[in-house]
């Protein structure tokens, strides 16, 4: 089994060398996001990874902290945040629980490419409702390998995890449709707000704490 944590450490550097593979679409995920946080906001993103999005979110709230569960991507984040003289962002590596937990009070959590990385998604959705105030945001984008409208494209990528996991090439991952993913979210104390389709199988979700 991949430990997680070992996993992205190896990918650490390779990832944040890659360029991003539809600039348009996660463009739109920023403007989008961006258009829920006021200046005033304190956030927390789950799954940070090396910081890229916080550092591009940062600048248009009051405080900005970023969790992974990889210590390399965080050590990565704190070295681009460094380097760009941000000072309204901050990272530590941490299970998306306890990032939750240690957090302290927030106005939005944010969860971008992480829910279908995460076996106990119920419990960390579940922690950040309970973390946010009445109306707080929870705005995750979700890989769906499940959803049935993707047609047989999601088949080949669901084949292909157990082997590239039992060669310890690939994290866990889990299968979430739309629909799903959607009352999971709802189950949990969240009205959604708006939701969209993006590329590479994901469903992008701003829900808002009831």
């Amino acid at each position: 089994m991949t430990d997680p944590a070992r996993f992205w450490d190896r990918a650490a550097r390779k990832y944040a060398a890659a360029p991003i593979k539809d600039m348009a679409a996660y463009e739109y995920t920023l403007d989008r996001t961006r258009a829920y946080l006021k200046p005033t906001d304190r956030v927390l993103e789950l799954g940070c990874g090396t910081g890229s999005t916080a550092l591009l979110l940062a600048g248009s709230v009051a405080q900005y902290h970023g969790t992974d569960i990889s210590p390399e991507m965080i050590r990565i984040a704190r070295d681009k945040a460094d380097r760009d003289a941000v000072e309204t962002v901050s990272f530590a590596a941490a299970r998306a629980e306890d990032g939750i937990a240690a957090a302290g009070p927030v106005d939005a959590i944010l969860a971008l490419n992480l829910l279908h990385l995460l076996p106990d998604a119920e419990r960390v959705i579940a922690a950040a409702q309970r973390s946010l105030p009445a109306g707080g945001w929870f705005i995750s984008k979700t890989g769906c390998l499940a959803e049935p409208s993707i047609g047989l494209r999601r088949l080949a990528f669901r084949a292909m995890i157990p082997m590239m996991r039992a060669v310890r090439l690939a994290p866990y991952v889990r299968s979430f449709s739309f629909a799903g993913l959607e009352r999971t979210i709802e189950s949990a104390g969240f009205d959604l707000v708006e939701t969209s389709t993006g590329p590479a199988m994901s469903r992008y979700i701003v829900a808002r704490k009831r």
